[in-house]
C-alpha cells in the first residue's frame, strides 16, 4: 500500500536522512510545518524536501546528553573524570533543554540527543557557570542543608508546591531492585528561590526548630493536602 502521510521517523526514512537531522532542520525552519495533521506531513510535501540541505544542517551525528555535559564541563575547566566525581551531569543538559538553550533531538524518553554545534555555542555563552550552577541537582537532604532547615521542613515545601522535582533518579541499596527506590532531585535555582517567594514564613524561627519538634510548616501543609 503506498504511504500517502508520513510522521518525522518515516518522512526521514524516505529522504535517507538521520532522523536527528530531520527534527533539526525542522526546528531552524528548513522543513516547513506538518501539513497532512498536527504530527504528519503529505507525501508530496515529503517529496519537496532538500534531503542535501537537511544533511548539510547537521553535517556530524548528534550527541547525547552525557557527551554534551562532557563538553560543558570541560568548558568550565572541571572535566568529568570517569570513576570520580561528576561535575556536569545529564540532568543539568535536560534543564538546558527546558530552558530552550538546547534542542533534544531525541525520541527517546530516556535519553537526549543534541546538535554539536549547538552544544559547542552554549559552551561559549560568560553566563556558562552560572546556569550550571542554578541547574545543578541537589537531593532532598542536600535542598534542606542549603535552605539550613531540616529534612522534615523541606517535605512539608514540597507538599506545599513550593518547590517541584523535574527529575528523579534510583538508587540502590545493595544488588536487588527490591531495595531500590527513587530520588526527587531539585535544581539549585528552584530550592534558592524558595525563601524570597515566602516572605510570610520566619525562616529564622524555622531554622532554630529543634529536632524531634513539630514543623511551623505542617498546619500549611495539611491545609493545602486534597479532602
Amino acid at each position: 500500500m503506498r504511504r500517502t502521510e508520513y510522521d518525522a521517523g518515516q518522512a526521514a526514512k524516505r529522504l535517507k536522512v538521520p532522523a536527528a537531522a530531520f527534527r533539526w532542520a525542522r526546528h531552524i525552519g528548513l522543513i516547513p510545518a506538518p501539513d497532512a495533521s498536527s504530527y504528519q506531513w503529505s507525501r508530496a510535501a515529503v517529496e519537496a524536501l532538500d534531503a542535501d540541505a537537511i544533511r548539510a544542517a547537521m553535517p556530524s551525528p548528534p550527541i547525547s546528553g552525557g557527551a554534551a555535559a562532557d563538553r560543558i564541563a570541560d568548558a568550565l575547566g572541571t572535566p568529568n573524570v570517569i570513576g570520580e566525581k561528576t561535575n556536569v551531569t545529564a540532568f543539568v543538559v535536560r534543564r538546558f533543554v527546558e530552558r530552550g538553550l538546547l534542542v533534544d533531538l531525541s525520541a527517546n524518553p530516556d535519553g537526549t540527543l543534541h546538535h554539536p554545534g549547538q552544544v559547542a555555542e552554549v559552551c561559549r555563552r560568560e553566563d556558562l557557570a552560572d546556569l550550571v550552577a542554578a541547574d545543578t541537582p541537589l537531593g532532598p537532604e542536600q535542598a534542606a542543608a542549603r535552605l539550613r532547615v531540616r529534612r522534615a521542613d523541606f517535605d512539608h515545601m514540597v507538599r506545599l508546591g513550593w518547590v517541584r522535582s523535574p527529575q528523579s533518579i534510583e538508587v540502590r541499596f545493595g544488588t536487588s531492585r527490591a531495595g531500590a527506590v527513587d530520588i526527587a532531585l531539585y535544581t539549585t535555582a528552584s530550592v534558592d528561590a524558595i525563601v524570597p517567594a515566602h516572605p510570610e514564613v520566619d525562616w529564622e524561627q524555622l531554622r532554630a526548630v529543634e529536632k524531634g519538634r513539630r514543623s511551623p510548616l505542617a498546619a500549611l501543609a495539611k491545609q493545602a493536602a486534597p479532602a
